[in-house]
């Protein structure tokens, strides 16, 4: 067996000192709180180093060493799931944009799943949203160029661009046998991520559409401007998550705060001591107690789960419509010294009753789907919400025909009402 030459010697140094020294000076102390410290395994150091010099001699066309490393990284995270990923400067503003509302693009929220680029949803009033794209559809090619193979950054990348700029997407929807073309107008998407209007005299809905900054006091602020709008008081409020993709954590943490007086909203179970941790509400609940509907569909994930399986467990709503993506993991953006930054799995998402998140979604109380509404079998408020349901059925509440799901809840809220204003008599 050959001995490492000194390149090799000197490319496991170079591994070692970026991956290992940097990455750990960066993540604060993370990698120091694992039950058993221990180093790399020299041999699989060595492979590494080894695959490396290898690669460098003899691939068919010179590699540059610092793209070299950058591939080596990418598989790394990549390997791990489909959420850790690595980000270069540009990834990485690209992704600083996106948080902020603020980028050019087409208002599309994707995941990865099994290698298969996947929506999650699409963002409302944007290119994507009036394509009329959808909750697992999935996106197979970008201007006829495959997406197979390729990691979620880099399509993201592809689809990203100038406003004005066109693009085809190839897209494979549910029970259909193959990829369509879909033509889209890239925008700059700057969105507000709060809307809201009173449904009818003393019913609120208010619409959040992502968790982006500020998401907390916009939402404070929307349910003050209905409450000043009805009067001083409202008697009901309809929360929509629909195709919400979800956001920052601190952003859900704050909305289900505004609805609870205490108790926990989520914790998080991880490996390091920072990866664990809970959130607690804090006194104050805005609508001192009145009846709140959350709207969910299989569009609604992460940060939008957090919320609607909050109030869910604390018996604050009735969630309603159909079962949420189910992704309910923590990723923690770690830079690194070039402006670059690595996207981490670092815990998993569990509702205050101890439920995970990921892969199983928030199950809602009343489900609604192919324009018929049933109770859950186990769903803590699921009789409650259809005898609501049915009850207002009997009160003839108008319809919403342009979204039935609205008109539904709607209908679950008067009953409600009713149900509360006949305890009162």
């Amino acid at each position: 067996m050959n001995p490492l030459s000194f390149k090799a010697r000197t490319g496991l140094v170079l591994v070692m000192g970026f991956l290992l020294g940097s990455l750990v000076s960066m993540t604060h102390g993370v990698l120091a709180d694992r039950e058993h410290s221990a180093e790399l395994p020299y041999e699989q150091a060595r492979m590494l180093a080894e695959v490396l010099e290898r690669v460098r001699q003899g691939y068919v066309e010179p590699v540059d060493d610092r793209e070299l490393m950058e591939h080596a990284i990418r598989g790394l995270l990549s390997g791990l799931d489909d959420h850790s990923s690595f980000l270069d400067a540009e990834e990485y503003r690209q992704m600083q944009d996106s948080t902020s509302g603020r980028y050019g693009g087409l208002g599309l929220e994707v995941t990865q799943e099994d290698g298969v680029v996947t929506v999650i949803a699409p963002i409302a009033d944007t290119p994507a949203a009036r394509a009329n794209l959808k909750a697992g559809d999935q996106i197979v090619s970008v201007d006829g160029d495959s997406l197979e193979g390729k990691t979620l950054n880099e399509a993201v990348r592809l689809m990203r661009g100038e406003p004005g700029s066109r693009l085809v997407l190839g897209v494979l929807s549910e029970g259909e046998s193959g990829p369509r073309d879909v033509e889209l107008v890239r925008e700059r998407i700057q969105t507000r991520s709060v809307r809201q209007r009173l449904l009818e005299p003393g019913i609120g809905y208010v619409n959040i559409t992502h968790f982006r900054d500020q998401v907390g006091t916009q939402t404070r602020e929307a349910i003050a401007e209905l409450t000043t709008e009805n009067g001083g008081h409202l008697d009901g409020l309809v929360l929509d998550l629909r195709n919400n993709p979800g956001g920052i954590l601190r952003g859900a943490v704050e909305v289900a705060d505004l609805f609870l007086e205490s108790g926990v909203i989520v914790s998080a179970e991880g490996r390091s001591r920072n990866a664990r941790f809970s959130r607690e509400a804090s006194r104050g609940d805005m609508l001192l107690g009145a009846p709140v509907i959350v709207l969910v569909n299989r569009g609604s994930a992460s940060a939008s789960e957090i919320v609607a399986g909050a109030l869910q467990d604390h018996d604050r709503a009735v969630v309603l419509g159909a079962t949420s993506f189910g992704k309910g993991s923590v990723q923690s953006i770690m830079p690194l010294p070039d402006n670059s930054a690595m996207k981490l799995t670092t815990s998993r998402y569990m509702t205050p009753s101890g439920r995970a998140i990921e892969g199983d979604g928030v199950h809602p109380d009343l489900l609604f789907e192919d324009g018929q509404a049933s109770a859950r079998d186990g769903a803590r408020r699921g009789e409650q919400a259809l005898t609501a349901w049915m009850r207002g059925l009997q009160m003839d509440a108008a319809a919403h025909e342009e979204d039935p799901e609205l008109g539904e809840a709607l209908r679950v809220m008067r009953g409600l009402l009713g149900s509360k204003l006949a305890e009162g008599q």
